[in-house]
């Protein structure tokens, strides 16, 4: 679990950085290019673990993570632990907001699931 928080919080730093530069599309890639691992290893976290792990490392990041932040680390992070994770933009027109969350299999794991209700789905990687 230990490792799995570390990850997470470097994640968070990075994509940070990312968000911080006006890379937004370098986050975008971020999550196309992480494969999707399946782990021989005894290292597979299913996505319940990733997201304790997530929430740890936000309770101990130095700023309020954002939800693109949480939403491009979780996924990058179920993905390289074994879970088809994609990344959902969504949008709300009035009034006009944005919003980001993961979902494996079409079950969203990040957000409360009436989020499609709320947002348009704007893309997903």
């Amino acid at each position: 679990m230990i490792r799995l928080v570390l990850e997470s919080y470097l994640l968070l730093i990075r994509i940070d950085l990312l968000i911080s530069f006006g890379r937004l599309n370098a986050i975008k890639t971020l999550v196309q290019r992480e494969p999707i691992r399946r782990r021989p290893d005894g290292l597979a976290a299913n996505s319940h673990t990733v997201r304790r792990a997530m929430d740890l490392a936000c309770v101990f990041y130095i700023k309020p993570v954002l939800c693109l932040q949480y939403s491009a680390a979780a996924a990058v992070l179920l993905r390289r632990y074994g879970q088809a994770a994609e990344m959902v933009v969504g949008v709300q027109i009035l009034p006009v907001d944005f919003h980001a969350w993961v979902e494996v299999n079409g079950e969203i794991l990040t957000d409360k699931p009436y989020v499609h209700e709320m947002y348009s789905v704007l893309e997903r990687y």
